[in-house]
Parts: structure tokens; C-alpha cells; sequence
């Protein structure tokens, strides 16, 4: 859900209020006497009167008041425009690490880079899922719930091209199905592995297209081994991951840390939302395995 906030103005900023002094009465300029002969008396010296013009200082007190003025005025103005998105600052630049020479991938990244291009996504009328080529003649295993009993499913790779598949054999006890495509060369072949090698605590990755998001990687561990589940129509033994899995994954690989192909994922322990909540399953890869064999000589 995207929260949609009120965005609120800042309104006009206004400057301070500045009050101008009033201006003090300039006294009026009178010629000077011309000075007296020797036949006039000197008058006698007087004190300058108190009412007399401002003097100078104070003329210039309050021009600085004036000019205070104005440039808070000014300011205000320059403010309100900043304010108001006329004239942005300009952006100063952050500093940032030097670029890092690109390193070859490693570890679980290395993995996941040698597993994607044998995973492919299946379409099949209504239903859809995930799949990994098992060998170079063109055959992909899946689950058998993914095409849903349908002769044909459309495969697309991980390079987004999309190839026509036949489906040659499924067993539905099991949940297993067999894909062929025309175009072999096309293909990339997954490495198959040994579930009878893992140990509960190894690191897994599942690799599929959930919600139909294709070359979706998620990592995990064994959680548990020959955990009962129902697969099918009957009660089989599975390897349990905590590997996020959700549908759309079905018939996708479950790889160890050497990209070796241990399991089928095909089922989820779902809450009532029906997403995953870190409890999957996968069909243990020495039970597949035989099954796809017997499938495609057949």
C-alpha cells in the first residue's frame, strides 16, 4: 500500500517588521553675520543653544537605520523566493568511496550465477512455475501440478528468450513432470547433486520464478531432513528449507553452496494470507532423479 502524504506549504515567509526612525526636524540655515568694525562692541560670547539642528551622529544613526532596513527588507525577499522553489541552492556534491575494481563473484553469488542459466520459467494454460534443464538434449524438470496435465507448456529462459516444449511424461504421485524442447543447444545443463550429502544447517538456495518474478534467488539452510509431507496424492518425504519459497517456485531447483542441484522445490507451509513463512519443501534430488530417467526413456 503506498501511503500518500499531504504535502503541506511553507506559507510566505515575510522579514522582520523594521520601524524608520522619524527624521528630526533639519533647523533652518541662516547666513553669518558679518563680523563686527572696531566702532561696534563685541557682543558677548553666548552658549549654543539646546535646540539645536541633529548633529552629525545622529544623522548618521539613522541612515544606518535605513540601510538595516532595507537590506532586511532584501533578505526577506531573497528568502521568500528560495522558499518559494525560485532559485534553489544549488546542490552541494557528497563525498563518496572511490569505485572498486569489479571482483569476480563469490561465495553464495558465485552460485547463484553458475545455477541461473539452467533455470528456466513454465507456462502451461492457467498455471505456471519453475523448472532447470537436467541434461543436453533438451529435457527440464518440473513439478507435475505446474502444467497441469497439459500436452504443451512454453519455457522461458533466463535470457528472456522463450522456447515450446512438449510435455513427454509426468507422475503425479510424485509431482514430477518432463519437459522436452526442440532446441537443445539452447539449453544449459544444471549440475545434479546428492541430497543424501545434506546435513541439517547447510546452506541452501532456491532459485525459481515466484509470483512470476523470474530469476528469483533466495538463500536458506536445511531445516530438516525426510520431513513427511503430502505430495500429490500420497504421503512422501521431503527436504525442509527455510529458503523463502512461493508460488511460482514449484518445480524450481533447491541448490547447495556448490550449485549442485539437491531438490525439487514443489509445496509450502503458507499462513491464510498463502505466502511464505520460512517453511518449504523440496523433493529430495536422488528421488527425482530416477524418476525423470525412467520418464524420458520412456
Amino acid at each position: 500500500m503506498v501511503l500518500e502524504a499531504a504535502v503541506r506549504g511553507l506559507g510566505s515567509p515575510r522579514g522582520p517588521e523594521f520601524r524608520t526612525p522619524p527624521l528630526r526636524e533639519e533647523p533652518a540655515i541662516t547666513q553669518t553675520p558679518a563680523p563686527p568694525t572696531t566702532a561696534q562692541a563685541r557682543p558677548t560670547p553666548q552658549a549654543p543653544p539646546t535646540t539645536a539642528g541633529t548633529p552629525r551622529k545622529g544623522r548618521l544613526l539613522v541612515t544606518a537605520a535605513l540601510v538595516a532596513a532595507l537590506t532586511g527588507t532584501a533578505a526577506g525577499v531573497v528568502g521568500a523566493r528560495i522558499y518559494a522553489g525560485g532559485e534553489p541552492a544549488p546542490a552541494a556534491a557528497l563525498p563518496r568511496a572511490p569505485a572498486a575494481p569489479a571482483a569476480a563473484p563469490s561465495g553464495m553469488s558465485a552460485t547463484a550465477a553458475r545455477v541461473l542459466p539452467s533455470v528456466v520459467s513454465v507456462e502451461s494454460g492457467s498455471a505456471g512455475g519453475s523448472g532447470f534443464v537436467v541434461d543436453d538434449r533438451g529435457h527440464i524438470l518440473t513439478n507435475a501440478h505446474v502444467v497441469d496435465g497439459n500436452a504443451t507448456a512454453t519455457v522461458v529462459l533466463s535470457d528472456g528468450r522463450r522456447l515450446s516444449a512438449r510435455v513427454i511424461g509426468a507422475d503425479d504421485d510424485e509431482d514430477l513432470a518432463v519437459l522436452e524442447v526442440g532446441y537443445p543447444g539452447e539449453l544449459t545443463p544444471a549440475t545434479l547433486g546428492r541430497s543424501a550429502g545434506l546435513s541439517v544447517g547447510d546452506q541452501v538456495l532456491a532459485i525459481g520464478s515466484p509470483l512470476g518474478l523470474s530469476g528469483t534467488v533466495t538463500a536458506g539452510i536445511v531445516s530438516a531432513l525426510d520431513r513427511e509431507v503430502r505430495l500429490g496424492g500420497a504421503h512422501r518425504t521431503a527436504v525442509q528449507t527455510d529458503a523463502s519459497i512461493n508460488p511460482g517456485n514449484s518445480g524450481g531447483p533447491l541448490v547447495n553452496a556448490r550449485g549442485e542441484v539437491v531438490g525439487v522445490n514443489t509445496a509450502i507451509a503458507a499462513g491464510r494470507g498463502g505466502g511464505n513463512i520460512g517453511i518449504g519443501f523440496a523433493i529430495p534430488i536422488d528421488r527425482a532423479a530416477p524418476i525423470a530417467e525412467r520418464i524420458i526413456r520412456n
